[in-house]
């Protein structure tokens, strides 16, 4: 069930095999074909190996499904003896995940040749010792296993002796040398042959070496060993020098031919390697660490050899017992170390392999995670586990996940390890923006220029990247609806509210918008909010005057000669369009044609008698009554208010119709208006006079020239005594050159003396 829960994974197991020594590039298998995709497939589908351990020896093909050998593998150096000797990985695919185990077994080549050890083997030999008495060789040493290994001894042609080759429970091959007649010391003193060791390949190799037997003189007895086979266990955890194992073996000859002498017979290099002898008491020691995992059985063969050179020789066999001594390992074979935070439960993160190089419960091990996380653990095979989610996982909340896988054994004591993987959340958008305020509250001043900041909206947004990439912008206004739009400007990147245009607080006093505030998700997502902007007032509209109308005349009010102070004589009436305290009003008294005699009121406008009316009041009073509001700067108009004092009805009748005055009603505009009028005129009339005076004094000068050149005048023409009696004397004016005569003619009767002709005299 676990496993059908995790889909995609399958723990299907291939196997493979491909020679040692095989060279780069070489084909092992396609492995396309045997997953049943074409390359194209594969490729898309990003295939990939990875290793058991730490050095890849393969290479796949993503194009081609191709598996080919990457680097060459000498299979004794990966497994020495051990069989089968095996390749692991696995290929995984994604998209969906998907994991295949497979095994390449390295199938031996007959790469390596029997070798001896000692070049040349020295045997002493009683020439007493009866015939088929069986005598142990050294044993030649070959890597290879199975039929490339050491298959059988052989020895050249002589009349003493032949080869025996047997077979040692671990498999390998040993020789023993047995003797066909009985030896004669005094005939032939040492016999000489060669031994060849002989493998299993095609074609075989070999390995020879000479022995050399040496005839002794008679030792009546060898040596005896209390047991022929020792079998002893040790711990692979044992110090160095420990004792393995005591030999002990007697000899019923006495002097020095009954004196033993033991030692390990040369039988592995291993073991010379691994174990030394005491030559006097027989006691076997531990002269390197032991591995349980690389060497579970070492088989000893000790010989016993007395003075006279006899020697006899019993089996060792000492079997390592495991210990826990080796941690778990934590093998991960693929992590997705970045994943989106929309992933469903059940999704695999990682696979990973648990490895325990010990035995039995040693090496039987348990996964577990630490802590409390959205993470579990599935197994897929032995030793083989998937990381895979339980929940949905949530980006804000926890953006990134240190898991710490725990590996523990079942030893006593338990040993453990742990890996942590980190895991990163991609961000997905699933949140939408958030405004920091459900209602934005904003105010302009009426008149504003375009342009002007009103304030600025924020909305934040929990995801990252573009997903939280916040823009702002206008809703449009349903239709048949003031387009409160073109009011305002919202800056999509900032939130800035800016004016598009100057507002009249007469017309619009507040409006509302709403607003909208998107991400950059795909889809995007968004959040809306309420803008509402306040129109402040500005003192923009003077006061206006409704009653007396500005365009009625001014007289209209009477007064009763009688009225006491405080007598209600009128009331002004003012508006104004703003509003606060731009439209708040006050009333005060400009002009008035007799200021003690009239008083308004501050706030009510109302026109009252400041004192009683007497006689010697004028009977027509004119009042102007400034009407000013308490903006800033402050605005005012004014308003004229004519009264005539009366004594009844038909005395204001006579002076509303009568009197000339009645029916003037003088403003202040007007009269400003002619002042202006009057003083253009007599610019006007000053350049006129002053222009015409220079054009006579130009003209009166040509002529005098033009005179010198003629004759004088006669004495009929008037000199300057004749003009006493009827003419004007003009020359001693003092304005005018004494050259000029000016004849004056006066009408009869002209009782005035007013001028009626003038002109010059030439």
């Amino acid at each position: 069930l676990i496993l059908l829960c995790v889909s995609g994974i399958r723990a299907e197991i291939a196997w493979y095999s491909v020679p040692e020594e095989a060279e780069r590039g070489s084909f092992v298998a396609n492995i396309a074909k045997d997953l049943g995709l074409t390359g194209e497939e594969l490729s898309v589908r990003q295939g990939r190996l990875v290793p058991d351990g730490e050095k890849q020896y393969l290479q796949l093909n993503q194009h081609t499904g191709d598996l080919v050998v990457r680097e060459q593998m000498d299979r004794e150096e990966l497994c020495g003896q051990s069989e089968p000797c095996l390749v692991r990985f696995e290929v995984l695919l994604e998209s969906p995940l998907q994991s295949f185990r497979a095994e390449v077994r390295l199938t031996d080549i007959n790469d390596h040749a029997p070798v001896f050890l000692n070049k040349e083997i020295v045997l002493k030999i009683p020439e007493s010792a009866m015939p088929e008495t069986r005598f142990l060789l050294e044993s030649a040493q070959d890597p290879d296993v199975g039929n490339n290994s050491l298959q059988h001894y052989s020895i050249s042609s002589n009349e003493y002796f032949h080869v025996y080759t047997g077979r040692r429970n671990d498999g390998r091959r040993y020789a023993e040398l047995v003797l066909d007649r009985a030896l004669d010391r005094e005939q032939q003193a040492e016999v000489a042959f060669s031994i060849t060791a002989v493998d299993g390949g095609t074609p075989p190799r070999s390995g020879t070496a000479l022995i050399r037997v040496v005839v002794l003189d008679i030792n009546d007895n060898i040596p005896v060993f209390t047991r022929s086979l020792y079998k002893v266990p040790i711990r692979e955890n044992s110090s160095l020098d420990t004792l393995v194992v005591v030999v002990s073996a007697s000899d019923l000859d006495s002097g020095t031919n009954g004196e033993i002498t033991y030692s390990i017979f040369q039988n592995s290099e291993e073991n010379l390697q691994t174990f030394k002898m005491n030559p006097g008491t027989g006691q076997i020691l531990l002269k390197k660490p032991l591995d349980y995992e690389e060497t579970k059985t070492y088989e000893i063969d000790v010989q016993a050899t007395d003075g006279g050179g006899l020697s006899a020789h019993c089996k060792v066999e000492v079997q390592v017992e495991d210990v826990n001594d080796n941690a778990p390992e934590v093998i991960i074979t693929s992590l997705t170390s970045t994943l989106s935070e929309a992933a469903p439960p059940s999704t695999v993160v990682a696979l990973f392999n648990v490895r325990d190089r010990d035995s039995g419960d040693n090496g039987r091990t348990t996964c577990e995670l630490a802590g409390e996380q959205p993470f579990g653990i599935s197994l897929l095979a032995p030793d083989a586990y998937a990381l895979v989610t339980l929940e949905a996982l949530d980006r804000e909340q926890v953006a990134e996940y240190n898991v710490t896988v725990r590996a523990r054994d079942e030893g006593s004591p338990p040993l453990s390890a742990s890996k942590t993987l980190l895991v990163r959340l991609l961000d997905v958008n699933d949140n939408a923006p958030t405004f920091t305020q459900d209602i934005y509250t904003m105010a302009m001043s009426e008149n504003e220029p375009a342009g002007t900041s009103l304030g600025r909206l924020r909305a934040t947004d929990t995801d990252v990247g573009e997903n939280a990439h916040v823009r702002y912008a206008i809703e449009a206004p349903p239709p048949a609806t003031p387009a409160a739009a073109s009011f305002v400007s919202v800056d999509a990147e900032s939130g800035t509210v800016r004016t598009l245009r100057p507002l009249d607080y007469e017309k619009v006093r507040a409006f509302e918008l709403v607003v909208r505030a998107s991400d950059g998700g795909s889809p995007p997502l968004s959040t809306q909010a309420v803008l509402r902007i306040a129109v402040q007032d500005q003192n923009d509209n003077a006061p206006v005057v409704l009653h007396p109308h500005p365009d009625s005349s001014a007289a209209g009010e009477l007064v009763p000669r009688w009225a006491p102070s405080g007598y209600l004589v009128a009331k002004v009436v003012a508006v104004d369009a703003d509003a606060g305290q731009n439209a708040w009003l006050s009333y005060e008294l400009a002009k008035a044609t007799e200021p003690g005699l009239f008083r308004v009121g501050l706030h009510s406008g109302e026109v009252r008698t400041a004192r009683a009316v007497t006689e010697r009041d004028a009977p027509r009073q004119r009042l102007v009554v400034l009407v000013r509001d308490r903006g800033h700067p402050p605005r005012f108009t004014t308003a004229s208010l004519a009264i005539a004092l009366v004594h009844d009805f038909s005395d204001a009748f006579l002076q509303l119709d009568h009197d000339p005055a009645s029916r003037e009603q003088p403003q202040v505009a007007e009269e400003d208006l002619l002042t202006t009028y009057l003083i253009a005129s007599l610019g006007c009339v000053s350049s006129l006079f002053l222009l015409s005076v220079i054009a006579l004094a130009t003209a009166k000068l040509c002529k005098a020239r033009l005179r010198a050149h003629l004759s004088r005048p006669s004495d009929s023409c008037y000199a300057d005594g004749d003009l006493a009696s009827d003419a004007v004397d003009v020359g001693g004016m003092g304005t005018l050159s004494p050259a000029y005569r000016y004849e004056v003619c006066l009408t009869t009767g002209s009782g005035r003396s007013e001028f009626q002709f003038l002109r010059p005299v030439l």
